[in-house]
């Protein structure tokens, strides 16, 4: 309907668990979960409660360095879903963060030809646009050229 707001698809949901994570992204710091299981020790990103690899519910929150690689991307030309429509062309891409998980974000300021698997990159943080009140716009990471 006319003057209806568009339902939003970019902008994740915090709850109780991962709030500590939204909290540091606003601050400009990309927080990773870590096992401290004996014999384990993988880092992981998505935050879980748990370790993925060995299943230890003995995980902390981890500081990561920012520094990733490009391990695969793409550029997309056409999305109609809002407000992926007005941002096009952008490239969603896989990254390797130095910690060693691999992370879905975004890369930005990059000229598409330039990139390639490998790639040295950078996280840096971006804030939504929010139709919610002021203030309550999550910050997502995304990666840049190092």
């Amino acid at each position: 309907m006319a003057g209806e707001a568009q339902p939003r698809f970019d902008i994740p949901e915090a709850d109780a668990f991962t709030a500590p994570y939204w909290q540091a992204a606003a601050e400009g710091r990309l927080l990773l979960r870590r096992c401290r299981a004996e014999g384990c020790g993988a880092a992981h990103h998505y935050p879980r409660e748990f370790c993925p690899r060995c299943w230890s519910e003995d995980v902390v929150w981890e500081e990561a360095g920012g520094r990733a690689t490009l391990y695969t991307w793409s550029i997309v030309h056409r999305n109609d879903l809002p407000p992926f429509g007005e941002r096009v062309p952008y490239v969603p891409a896989v990254v390797e963060l130095a910690e060693g998980p691999r992370m879905m974000t975004e890369i930005v300021d990059a000229p598409h030809e330039t990139l390639h698997v490998g790639m040295p990159l950078r996280v840096t943080f971006r804030t939504l646009a929010s139709t919610e009140p002021p203030g309550t716009a999550p910050t997502v990471p995304v990666v840049r050229p190092a």
